[in-house]
């Protein structure tokens, strides 16, 4: 053998060893040599160049929760662990070939009356520090005696086996191992029959019946009920607990929870997801997290209003007339109808009016009373109204949903006027007869009238007086209406205001009401009235000299 040849087979061993590929040069006539081959299933990728890394993954696969209850379908949790083996390589470089990728795992349990529903299941990578978890769906029939039984499981996966000199090699590797799962006749349970009297909108109680269909008795129990929908919940919080002391196999009891639904709700059932903590015989603490009931909330107790009628006016009080009905479903206590609307042109005198109790359908009337400032329009207006009552826990709920139709009058005198006799001599005075009705839906007591004038009328009898009047009533007021000499003969307004108490106490003030009135000349009632300057001046000259000649004939004689 000379020195080329063991060169050569130096290299070769030296490639075969570290298992990757390579190709030697000969000294002589420079052919490429084949030194190395690939394992049977393995994959070979072009990496780049680095340090020999020789590895694989170690899975191997156990439950937290092997315990399985007949008559259901449970869930075991596997979990697969990764305890990689490094052969060659640094630390740092461990990862590269103790991951197992693309993990997928598929299980059975043929040989023993367990069924495992989940088909195959992938995780991802699993890594040393990195375990994976899926959950395994088993059947276990509900007369399977109490024991362990075994379930087949495979786990598939890749990963690196090899990485050198910018060559990795891949393998593929299926983990074939067992897992123990124990059939416990601990109690179970059912919840069934969840009934409230909890409404859409308001709070209650809810029923529900908890039985053990287990072989076995439970002490201590504590029974949760939990809603996954924000429409739904007990108390503050999103789940309630209520607690039995000992319940035997085939044993019901029923527990109670307060409820409640939001506004929004809709009667339909809603899931209630249940949880069974015990206690067994022998003092082990066991959890039942199966158990699930429907429950359906009662309509949303409901106001109606109608029969509105209204006398109001624009710068008035008047009132609103209705009738409200309990719509059902339940007995609604101590309502209370509030007017609700924040207008600053309708003003309620008082914001509430008691009804009393309501049982389902029955109906009562009520009465606003409203102020109509004198900046209000005469329309067709919508107020909202407030139904406030008592439910049968005598807990205080509101009805909101509730529209008060009404229409508002234009303005109007609180009191018509009728005068007579609406003359008067400039220089003379009158009394003036003024029949006043009062024109108001309502009795208005200690009525004071006064009357205005400007110049040239003026009065010195300006003020009248009624005890009462009742709506449409009248009475007849005189005031004294006098005109100066030098007052020019036409129509001058003579104005009236009133005032008053309403049929509430209240002292009001009417608009000022206006009535023409003539002023005309004095008529000349003198002997002489009717006769002519001129001809007054003759009959005068005459008289005096009639007069004179009568002396002088005297004087003669």
């Amino acid at each position: 053998m000379n020195a080329r040849t063991v060169l050569v087979a130096l290299v070769s061993v030296t490639l075969l060893t570290s298992g990757t590929a390579g190709f030697a040069v000969a000294a002589t006539g420079g052919g490429a040599v084949d030194t190395g081959a690939v394992a049977a299933g393995s994959a070979v990728t072009p990496q780049q160049s680095g340090g020999l890394i020789r590895g694989s993954p170690d899975l191997a696969v156990s439950t937290s929760d092997p315990t399985l209850t007949p008559g259901r379908t449970n869930t075991v949790p596997l979990q697969v662990t990764n305890d990689g083996d490094l052969d060659l390589g640094t630390s740092e470089a461990r990862g590269v070939v103790t991951t197992a990728r693309n993990v997928r795992v598929e299980a059975d349990a043929e040989g023993t009356p367990l069924t495992v529903e989940s088909g195959t299941l992938a995780i991802g990578s699993v890594t040393e520090d990195r375990p994976g978890e899926v959950p395994l769906a088993v059947s276990v029939p509900e007369d399977v005696e109490d024991g362990t039984y075994t379930v087949d499981v495979e786990v598939e996966y890749s990963y690196t086996y090899q990485q050198s000199g910018g060559v990795t090699i891949d393998r593929s590797r299926t983990l074939s191992t067992e897992v123990d799962v124990e059939v416990d006749g601990d109690a179970r349970f059912e919840i069934s029959n969840a009934t409230t009297d909890a409404t859409v909108g308001d709070e209650g109680t809810l029923e529900a019946e908890v039985r053990n269909v287990g072989p076995d008795a439970a002490r201590d129990l504590t029974v949760a009920l939990e809603s996954s929908s924000p429409q739904v919940g007990f108390g503050e919080g999103s789940s309630g607990t209520a607690s039995i002391d000992e319940l035997a196999p085939n044993e019901t009891r029923t527990v109670r929870y307060d409820v409640g639904f939001t506004s929004s709700a809709s009667v339909r059932e809603y899931v209630l997801n249940g949880t069974v903590a015990f206690e067994t015989p022998e003092g082990y603490q066991r959890a039942d997290r199966r158990p699930s009931v429907d429950v359906t909330p009662g309509p949303e107790q409901r106001f109606g209003v109608d029969d509105v009628e209204s006398d109001l006016y624009v710068g008035e009080q008047g009132d609103v007339y209705g009738t409200v009905t309990n719509e059902g479903p339940n007995e609604a206590r101590n309502v209370v109808v509030r007017f609700a609307d924040e207008s600053a042109n309708v003003v309620p005198r008082e914001p509430s009016v008691a009804v009393g109790t309501l049982a389902a359908g029955e109906s009562d009337s009520f009465r606003f009373p409203l102020e109509v400032n004198g900046e209000a329009k005469p329309i067709d207006r919508s107020s909202d109204l407030v139904v406030e009552y008592r439910n049968d826990e005598n807990e205080q709920r509101v009805y909101e949903n509730v529209e008060l139709g009404y229409s508002v009058e234009p303005q109007r005198d609180q009191f018509r006027l009728e005068v007579e006799d609406r003359e008067v001599e400039a220089g003379g005075s009158v009394e003036m007869d003024v029949e006043v009705t009062n024109n108001l839906d309502e009795t208005v007591t200690d009525v004071e009238a006064r009357l205005f004038a400007d110049d040239p009328l003026d009065s010195d009898d300006d003020e009248a007086f009624a005890a009462s009047l009742e709506p449409g009533e009248s009475t007849t007021m005189t005031f004294t209406l006098s005109a100066e000499s030098s007052g020019v003969a036409k129509t001058y307004p003579v104005s009236f205001d009133f005032r008053y108490d309403d049929a509430d106490g209240d002292s009001q003030l009417s608009d000022t009401t206006r009535v023409p009135v003539t002023v005309v000349e004095a008529e000349d009632t003198s002997p002489l009235s009717g006769v002519g300057t001129v001809p007054l001046v003759l009959g005068v000259l005459a008289l005096v000299a009639a007069l004179g000649a009568g002396l002088y004939v005297t004087q003669r004689e």
